[in-house]
């Protein structure tokens, strides 16, 4: 008989993320352990805290490299023959380590009313919403004329490029004054500022609406990999937030 470790991998939504820590409270634990790591924690560190559960050579493979590249944090529940790895999107502040699953920390930070904006950005595209919870308090979603870039050359490109410039700034211009509409009147108590859409568009945005530098430190992983903005894009975005990515390690038995 030789020993694996199987791994599993889900991107659960609010509702099973607290059903899943719900199960694991309620399990016996035996000789579980539990360890929150919160972001941007020294890969030696977590490394160490790791090794007070598995010794080096018999860690599964890609916990460690999971924990250090959560960009929230990430809370770590079992022992060495099954574990669970839960990484949200919203941030992990503890650092700490305890015997059982205390998924407690995870469940308030999951169950907290975050007052929560979102500000999603693609050329000739944009939605702004502001949260308390799961409930919208405002939002504004909307389209701007940009053209799409120049393929040819000739005489009549670097004009194209002028004009398409002017667009581009007219457009972000407008986004921020929305901006500045949905967010000015909430932002002394906004938690955190996500933002998403095209990374060089929303380093033009940043430099066009100041606004925005006062959200510096409450400001989360930005989400790069959304379409151009719609109400449904909004909404899907929002879910995202409340996410967590789950990983499963559990060792089996094998003739």
């Amino acid at each position: 008989m030789t020993d694996m470790l199987a791994r599993g991998r889900w991107l659960l939504n609010r509702s099973r993320t607290l059903a899943l820590l719900a199960e694991l409270a309620a399990a016996p634990s035996g000789d579980d352990r539990s360890l929150y790591l919160p972001a941007g924690l020294a890969p030696a560190r977590a490394g160490e805290a790791l090794r007070a559960i598995f010794p080096e050579d018999d860690m599964p493979e890609g916990l460690a490299a999971a924990v250090t590249a959560a960009p929230s944090g990430a809370a770590f529940f079992g022992n060495r023959e099954r574990c669970w790895l839960v990484a949200p999107y919203l941030p992990v502040r503890e650092d700490f380590f305890s015997r059982g699953r205390d998924t407690r920390p995870l469940r308030e930070l999951l169950l907290r009313e975050w007052r929560l904006a979102l500000v999603l950005v693609r050329l000739g595209a944009y939605a702004i919403g502001v949260y308390r919870g799961e409930q919208m308090l405002s939002s504004k979603t909307g389209t701007g004329l940009v053209h799409g870039r120049h393929k040819k050359g000739g005489s009549s490109a670097p004009r194209f490029r002028r004009h398409r410039e002017k667009q581009i700034e007219t457009f972000l211009s407008r986004v921020c004054q929305h901006i500045r509409e949905q967010l000015e009147p909430e932002a002394a108590t906004l938690d955190y500022l996500v933002d998403g859409g095209a990374r060089t568009t929303l380093l033009l945005l940043e430099k066009k609406c100041p606004l925005l530098e006062r959200f510096a430190s409450r400001r989360l992983p930005p989400l790069l990999d959304i379409p151009a903005p719609r109400r449904a894009t909004l909404e899907a975005a929002f879910g995202r937030v409340w996410s967590s990515q789950v990983t499963e390690w559990r060792r089996e038995k094998h003739d």
